[in-house]
């Protein structure tokens, strides 16, 4: 097996007692080592989890229309039970940053995929819109913790030439989760109703976070930060092709430079500042896009006329062209750098909106079909990539509270398409939806075009600067 020889990372360290003891860089260990199945088995872990983050957050968007119509409420009447749920992701996508970071990845995976799957199920069980509201609340928490702590589960196990598309390959997920939703809800909705989907659909990820908890390991570069973790770290990398000697000292240089500024404060520190700002407006925008669509999209086709099942297609469509989107732009990226395939498909996804506005959705539903697919291609490319750069853009210590803190600023976003998207379906119906879809995507472009640490392109790739003191490298 391909493995990290042991003379390329170790040091002599002098120790308190005055003996000599090895010290090894966790860092170089795994950022230049060998990709292991070992590696590969846990990103498909973290995949999973995303997976069922994607599938049981937006079964919601499938089920609203039999709801409104079970109750006999309006889209408005509705929007604060899509809301709360998004405000549960912004809870928990800021809160799993700073638990991850405290407490491990591996539990913050676990724990959110346990809450999100057994609030879900719950939902089958309510009487009304206000019940949905708390329970979706609940589940929001896990579904926004799930992704920061899986994503940063992902970077952390996998080296750094591989890292964007890996990143990337797993929050692809999310729309992948969508896809599948769509096509269970297709089949689930017409025999059964809405309350099964949530039964069955909350049964999975509690069968996944048993099945997390039984076989997924904690981040290597989350032990060595802890001393008395260090047996379970060897262990570890042992399992990963890097065998390590008994009793050696772990250092990680990259995080020791940046825990001298740690902290939220980091994120703001000279040279990050800016990054940070631009990243969350960018955040903002694009789930504000996404969440118009995974809320309200059958929802608004349904109101123009089209049959449930029909009305659905649009939102898988809209998920398959996500999925494809993502990992072509991830492909792109570790090829040509983060800059202009980002600002492509900010562009594409606005001027896909905006096009759609002169099909006659009565004369040519399948071409408006179409242009969902395509305008999700576009939109969810840039939102998956969007956390490939903040893996690239902070450092180890705060990497997960900066990715998650970009996602809770993001959910804004998301919470605003709740309300936003029940009035201009019912005062604009399909243009005003489909203007607002477009407008956020030319200011997430602007966003984007603003930060100035993006990923480089493959040929001038060189390791991150991550005294926080540097500059950062331009686009």
């Amino acid at each position: 097996m391909n493995t990290t020889s042991v003379s390329d990372v170790m040091e002599e360290t002098p120790q308190r007692s005055g003996s000599v003891a090895g010290s090894a860089d966790i860092g170089t260990l795994l950022d230049d080592g060998p990709y292991t199945g070992m590696q590969k088995i846990v990103v498909l872990l973290a995949a999973l989890s995303i997976v069922m983050d994607g599938f049981d957050g937006q079964l919601i968007g499938f089920a609203i229309p039999l709801m409104i119509k079970e109750w006999g409420i309006t889209r408005e009447a509705f929007a604060p039970a899509v809301a709360a749920g998004l405000i549960g992701m912004g809870i928990g996508s800021a809160c799993a940053g700073l638990f991850a970071d405290r407490f491990g990845r591996r539990m913050a995976v676990i724990t959110s995929v346990i809450l999100f799957g057994t609030a879900t199920c719950a939902i089958g069980l309510s009487p009304d819109a206000l019940t949905v509201a708390v329970l979706r609340f609940i589940a929001g928490l896990g579904i926004g913790g799930a992704l920061p702590s899986a994503t940063t589960m992902t970077a952390e196990f996998t080296p750094a030439r591989r890292r964007t598309l890996a990143v990337t390959a797993t929050i692809v997920c999310v729309p992948l989760g969508g896809m599948l939703a769509g096509l269970f809800a297709s089949h689930i909705l017409p025999l059964y109703g809405w309350r099964p989907l949530f039964f069955i659909g909350g049964s999975l990820p509690i069968v996944l976070g048993f099945l997390l908890l039984a076989t997924l390991p904690e981040s290597p570069r989350f032990l060595a930060r802890r001393p008395q973790r260090w047996g379970e770290l060897t262990t570890l990398l042992k399992r990963m092709g890097r065998p390590m000697p008994e009793g050696v000292h772990y250092t990680d240089v990259l995080e020791q430079k940046s825990e001298q500024q740690g902290g939220f404060r980091t994120l703001f520190a000279p040279g990050y500042g800016r990054d940070t700002v631009a990243v969350w407006v960018a955040f903002f925008m694009c789930l504000t896009a996404v969440y118009s669509a995974f809320s309200w999209l059958p929802t608004m086709l349904m109101a123009e006329g089209l049959p449930l099942a029909l009305a659905s297609s649009g939102l898988t469509a809209y998920n398959l062209g996500g999925v494809i989107g993502a990992l072509v732009c991830a492909v792109a990226i570790t090829r040509w750098g983060s800059f202009w395939p980002l600002l492509i498909c900010c562009a594409g996804g606005a001027l896909s909106a905006f096009a759609m506005q002169a099909v006659d959705i009565g004369q040519n539903t399948s071409l408006l079909i179409f242009g969902f697919g395509v305008h999700g291609l576009f939109v969810n490319a840039v939102q998956s990539t969007l956390y490939a750069l903040c893996a690239f853009i902070y450092p180890t210590a705060v990497r997960a509270t900066g990715t998650a803190s970009a996602l809770a600023f993001g959910r804004m976003g998301a919470i605003l398409s709740a309300f936003v998207g029940a009035t201009v379906i019912t005062q604009g119906g399909t243009q005003g939806y489909l203007t607002l879809l477009g407008t956020v995507m030319l200011l997430a472009l602007v966003a984007l075009m603003l930060v100035r640490r993006h990923i480089p392109r493959r040929a001038t790739q060189r390791p991150q600067k991550e005294n926080l003191a540097d500059e950062p490298s331009q686009p």
